[in-house]
């Protein structure tokens, strides 16, 4: 007796192997490409090779999803600059250390950067709140840096906040453009960032002239 088309489908998919973390890159990957509300479900499903409903499975929503990766994303910034910024020598070093850092997660894990920077916008009220005071907290401590840095007489700038706000654009600018067959790799764009960063800060030694 020949299949149905319904029975077909389902003998198909039945061969394909779905898991959660399959359903996330590949949301991570569409979400990245064509924005989270340009991405429909039955996008994803169909990268998969499953049906749509299936995807239930191995996800709550689309929003859980977004939710996952902008809050993991934030949570890794918080913990990249912890570990930059421990054993650092002194405020420029915290400061270069941070940036570099900084700049490479935007290098490297571009998908990522792009969400967060265009689609944090999408988030519910509590989650979106919740992202949000993760980023201040990057951010003030970035800030905190550069007043730091002036207070010592190592940093000669008039506004640490916009400072801090014209560094952290610039590497997050690196998402857009960086590519890793490009003329220069992650770790040399991070070095070179984390200089000019210096430079907005007004970076001076303490016996400089």
């Amino acid at each position: 007796m020949a299949m149905t088309r319904s029975q077909t489908a389902e003998s198909r998919e039945a061969r394909v192997t779905v898991t959660p973390a399959a359903v996330r890159e590949t949301a991570l990957t569409l979400f990245s490409e064509r924005g989270y509300h340009g991405t429909a479900l039955s996008q994803i499903a169909a990268k998969l090779g499953v049906r749509t409903p299936s995807l239930y499975n191995h996800m709550n929503s689309k929003h859980d999803l977004l939710d996952a990766i902008v809050s993991e994303t934030t949570e890794q910034v918080w913990a990249d600059y912890e570990a930059a910024v421990e054993g650092s020598t002194g405020v420029a070093d915290a400061l270069r250390r941070a940036v570099k850092a900084y700049a490479l997660r935007h290098a490297l894990h571009r998908r990522e950067a792009l969400i967060v920077s265009r689609d944090i916008a999408s988030l519910e009220h509590e989650a979106y709140e919740r992202v949000l005071h993760l980023r201040r907290r990057h951010e003030r401590a970035i800030r905190a840096l550069i007043d730091d840095g002036a207070r010592e007489g190592v940093f000669h700038v008039k506004t640490a906040s916009l400072a801090s706000f014209g560094i952290l654009e610039m590497c997050v600018s690196i998402a857009r453009w960086f590519r890793e067959d490009g003329a220069m790799s992650a770790e040399e764009v991070a070095d070179q960032y984390s200089e000019f960063a210096l430079r907005l800060a007004g970076f001076h030694t303490p016996d400089a002239p």
